[in-house]
């Protein structure tokens, strides 16, 4: 699988982080279908098929994560 570059999944979780601040998910069309194809690329970046999964993967494969620590992951 390709990896992402850190600063490519950098950027990603910031565009989408501002765009829920915004509350793009009820905004205009333009908003939504953006905020769908980050969550779509970050998916894709990551070999995830949910949002979800997909934000906490893209973290953890930041410079400075702690990839032991699973606490978020369900058992």
């Amino acid at each position: 699988m390709l990896m992402a570059h850190p600063t490519v999944l950098r950027n990603l979780l910031e565009q989408y982080a501002a765009l829920q601040a915004l509350d793009a998910e009820n905004g205009s069309e333009d908003a939504r279908r953006r905020m769908e194809d980050i969550a779509y690329t970050l998916c894709v970046s990551t070999g995830t098929a949910d949002i979800d999964s997909a934000l906490v993967a893209a973290r953890h494969r930041l410079p400075g994560a702690r990839p032991e620590d699973d606490s978020v992951l369900s058992v």
